[in-house]
This record gives C-alpha cells, structure tokens and sequence, in this order.
C-alpha cells in the first residue's frame, strides 16, 4: 500500500504543491476582508480534489488492470485513496494554519478556540463528503464520479447542519458551540470510517477495473 501511496502522491505533487501555496495566499488575502480563520472550513475540502484526479488518472491509464496482480488485496487498493484523502486533507489544513499562526499576533479575533470551531467544521464536511464520494469513485465513471464528487460537499453541508439541531436536542449549541461541533467532528470520523469498511467489503467481490 505505501508504494501506491507514494505513486499517487508523485502524480499529484505539482497539483499539492499549487494548492498549497494558493491557501497560503489566500489566507493572507483574506485577512483584508475576513476572519482569516474561517479558511480552516474551506482548505480541507479544496485540497482534496487530488484525490479524485487520481482516481480518474487510474481509471484512464487502466492502472487498476495492473495492480490488482501485484501483492495488494482490492481493500488495500480503495483503503489507500481513503488514506491520500485524509492525507491532503491534513495538509490542506495545515496549509490554512500559516497565514493564521503569522496573523495571529497581530489579530485578536483569530484565536485557539476559532482555530479550533472552524477548523473541527473544515474536517468534519471533508470528512462527510469523503464518505459519500470516494466509494461511488468506483460506482461510477468519472463523469459521474465528479458530479457526485461535487454533490457529496453539499450533502455534507446538510448533514451538518442536521447533526447540529439533533444536538441542540440534548445541549444548548449557543452556548456550547465548540463542544457540539467536536461531536459532529466525532460523528464524521466514524462516518468516514464505516464507509471505508462498507467499501472494502463490498469491493472484494467487484470488479474495480
């Protein structure tokens, strides 16, 4: 697995690299007009398009018709997308963090508990939309693949949401705004993770090429 890994990260390094970069600025530019960490929400969805160009770069290369004869189960296979997922996902976050930590001593508003408030919202919609798209990645072709790569961020948005107001049930989200969307982040971590499971499990017995 770490040998695709490492693949999928050569393929993709100048698309990282200009993604990187770009959030860097971004979180500069918007230092002028917003809170500069309010970019920790978008930077982990952005930079997870990677993913998805390999997906489409195997599928066209038939990179899969070759794998799948190397010493790697089809779980292995999709497991590793899910881990480039996570991967860029951390490093479009940390990339979003830059300009915050530097902006920081010179802006009160931005500070550890809205690093943390928008930031916990960036991974947990990331996360969200990881689950629903990245298994339909092999559903579809990818066409159709981006379509609900696309859709899947918006979905995510309204599960959120909905995950909020089920808290509000039980906790007051006014008052402890942090505290729910900690949960919400929990519940997008096991999301992300029963969908990896479900995935490998249905995958085993499915021709992924």
């Amino acid at each position: 697995m770490k040998g695709i890994l490492l693949k999928d990260l050569y393929i993709a390094k100048s698309n990282i690299l200009v993604t990187v970069i770009s959030l860097i600025v971004l979180g500069f530019g918007l230092s002028f007009l917003l809170e500069t960490s309010a970019l920790l929400v978008l930077a982990p969805v952005v930079s997870t398009t990677s993913v998805f160009i390999s997906i489409t770069s195997d599928t066209s290369s038939r990179w899969n018709k070759n794998v799948v004869t190397m010493p790697v189960t089809k779980g292995q296979i999709i497991g590793e997308k899910f881990i480039f997922y996570i991967l860029l996902a951390a490093l479009g976050l940390g990339a979003a963090l830059v300009p915050c930590a530097f902006l920081s001593f010179f802006d009160r508003d931005i500070t550890l508990h809205s690093l943390c408030l928008y930031g916990s919202i960036g991974i947990s919609a990331t996360l969200l939309a990881g689950g629903i798209s990245l298994p339909c990645a092999y559903l579809f072709d990818p066409e159709k693949s981006q379509i609900v790569f696309m859709m899947s961020f918006l979905a995510s948005t309204g599960i959120i949401m909905l995950l909020v107001l089920f808290t509000n049930l039980f906790i007051p989200v006014k008052d402890h705004i942090l505290l729910a969307f900690c949960i919400v982040l929990v519940i997008s971590v096991l999301w992300f993770f029963a969908a990896y499971r479900i995935a490998a499990a249905i995958y085993q017995k499915r021709d992924i090429t």
